[in-house]
């Protein structure tokens, strides 16, 4: 399994060098929905990693962001699943911020056992297996052990929180946690790589996690370290359900602050009569 997190690493650090092509050079970008952009980075980084872990994988369906739908048919029947989003951060890439990464995870029977989050703007990448622990590995290649906060009072916590996906009721639940900061981050793998690191306590997002690609690697990174993943209720991820998208929201913290977090997230989304999907 350590030389499957190896290959995996390569794949993503490929990805990320095509990423970085464009995004030095002048690009254009289409839209998938009125809040959705898509650039060639983003088709590119999604051949490349598809390519690979075909050849890499076979017979492992890999369920892409940028992929036809026909192309992963039948997943949620395999035993395994790589979960991948080629460029989380788009945009954020289009606002030339840096706040992006390249993800890939794998699911094992029905949860994230590997993940590889890798930001090719800050020249870092973060590396996970499940059970053997996490670390980052740095532009030198120098490999370092992550570990969550061990900070248990949420009061005092530092929460990352969307930086490009803030609505009124995302702000109210966010608001009612009665943390002592809550930071803007692009990116759900930068989000997960500051929980998995210490650099904050909590990531929420209340109401929709994105979708599946989106969580897979981060969830592994930051169970890896010893922190905690759960949806808005409490409840594990369900990677093989009908849909693809998070709409029960997503909660990944240090462990420690997880069940007051979660009560306080709780109460405001009962108040607003908010009930799991």
């Amino acid at each position: 399994m350590n030389s499957a997190l190896e290959r995996l690493i390569r794949i993503a650090a490929e990805a990320a060098d095509v990423v970085s092509e464009v995004y030095t050079s002048p690009f254009s970008v289409d839209w998938k929905a009125p809040s959705d952009p898509v650039t060639e980075a983003d088709r590119r980084a999604n051949d490349l990693i598809c390519e690979r872990l075909a050849e890499t994988f076979p017979g492992v369906p890999v369920v892409a962001e940028e992929s036809e739908p026909a192309s992963f048919s039948g997943y949620r029947e395999k035993p395994q699943v790589f979960f991948v989003d080629p460029l989380d951060g788009t945009r954020e890439f289009v606002d030339k911020n840096g706040e992006f990464v390249v993800m890939i995870g794998l699911l094992d029977g029905n949860r994230p056992t590997l993940g590889v989050v890798h930001a090719p703007a800050r020249r870092v990448a973060w590396a996970a297996r499940v059970g053997s622990g996490a670390f980052r590995i740095g532009a030198d290649g120098a490999r370092t052990p992550l570990a969550p906060s061990r900070l248990s009072v949420l009061g005092e916590a530092r929460v990352v929180a969307s930086r490009s996906h803030r609505t009124e009721n995302v702000e109210q639940a966010l608001a009612v946690l009665g943390v002592r900061e809550l930071i803007a981050l692009g990116s759900a793998g930068l989000k997960g790589a500051e929980v998995a690191s210490g650099g904050a306590e909590a990531y929420v997002a209340p109401l929709s996690g994105g979708k599946r690609w989106d969580s897979c690697a981060a969830e592994a990174l930051v169970t890896a370290a010893g922190g905690r993943v759960t949806d808005a209720w409490g409840d594990p991820i369900d990677y093989r359900g009908a849909s693809l998208s998070s709409d029960r929201g997503l909660v990944l913290t240090n462990g420690l602050v997880h069940d007051a977090l979660l009560e306080r997230l709780d109460a405001w989304l009962s108040t607003h009569g908010i009930r799991p999907s």
